[in-house]
């Protein structure tokens, strides 16, 4: 019998954003994909130090271990690298006792066309086009940061998975923002007023975010394993129309955080987060000196207000992994 995953939630990580490959990806980007393949074949059996995605990795596998939830959870390696180079990734699978057992391994093509083949719920990689792709095919994705940033270890990985997301363009679509974009703050509060019983429409990581609401309400309330946050820029007025999209959509967010422009560093330090998911570089960069965070590259051709339009993102220089 084939095995099924439609049932399941599953996570699609690359092997940058599960490991520290950081000296590795410098060897690829300065030398070549040959140096590269030299280097992790002859490196092979140096287990790889924990990346910016390991902990909610780890974190979401222990939940196959309770008790009427084995198997819940799907995590498949899906990265650029080639059958060839990839034996180190699965030796540091065993060496952490990481339960992931199939993988998607493309030698420098695109990922895209395999997500959706894999029934792909979550698909994290440091490499922006499959990133993008997997946005595009409806796939909730984020670009993780990866260089030099904070990531859980081994040992310190919470029991509690805490995942904590950006509002507009992220769990809702850019549609209110635009507003905000053309005709200030000011329109932008009014057209959030004026519109608090509509719901706002869907953004990429509506459906993820909906999946993890179904997993929590297997829990007590007070026993969940999962915790979820909305941290976002809005504030009053514009908080009503969220909090009832929120109970439109029928899903739980356990707690919120509207910032009206305060740092959203800090508090996401506070709540510990796994991972956080914005579509701005302004939030995600100093977010990931205390927290994993992975930027979602929503279709807007429109820059942000507040977006540095300077400031290349930390994926804008990767090519693999």
């Amino acid at each position: 019998m084939a095995y099924d995953l439609e049932n399941k939630l599953v996570v699609g990580i690359s092997s940058r954003a599960l490991f520290d490959l950081t000296v590795e990806n410098e060897i690829f980007e300065r030398e070549g994909v040959e140096a590269y393949r030299r280097y992790q074949i002859e490196h092979e059996k140096q287990i790889l130090a924990p990346g910016p995605g390991f902990g909610l990795v780890k974190a979401l596998l222990n939940l196959n271990k309770l008790p009427g939830h084995e198997g819940r959870i799907e995590v498949i390696i899906m990265s650029r690298n080639s059958a060839d180079t990839s034996l180190r990734v699965f030796n540091s699978l065993r060496e952490y006792d990481l339960d992931i057992t199939r993988a998607v391994l493309s030698a420098g093509a695109s990922l895209a066309p395999y997500l959706t083949a894999f029934h792909t719920d979550l698909f994290l990689s440091a490499y922006e086009d499959d990133v993008q792709g997997a946005i595009d095919s409806g796939i909730a994705a984020g670009i993780i940061c990866s260089d030099g940033v904070h990531s859980y270890s081994a040992e310190d990985v919470p029991e509690q998975i805490r995942i904590a997301f950006d509002g507009d363009a992220v769990l809702f679509s850019d549609e209110s923002e635009k507003i905000y974009q053309s005709q200030g703050l000011e329109a932008f509060e009014e057209h959030e007023r004026t519109h608090a019983d509509t719901p706002l429409p869907e953004g990429p990581f509506a459906k993820f975010l909906r999946l993890i609401s179904n997993l929590q309400q297997e829990f007590d309330q007070n026993e969940a394993p999962i915790r979820t946050a909305l941290v976002t820029a809005r504030s009053a007025p514009a908080h009503e129309r969220v909090i009832k999209t929120l109970r439109d959509w029928n899903v739980r967010v356990d707690e919120a955080f509207f910032l009206g422009g305060v740092s959203k560093r800090d508090v996401l330090a506070a709540f510990k987060a796994y991972i956080f998911f914005d579509d701005q570089t302004t939030h995600t960069l100093p977010a990931s000196e205390v927290v994993p965070s992975a930027r979602v590259p929503y279709k807007n051709p429109e820059p942000k207000a507040d977006e540095d339009k300077g400031n290349k993102t930390d994926d804008d220089r990767a090519k693999g992994g």
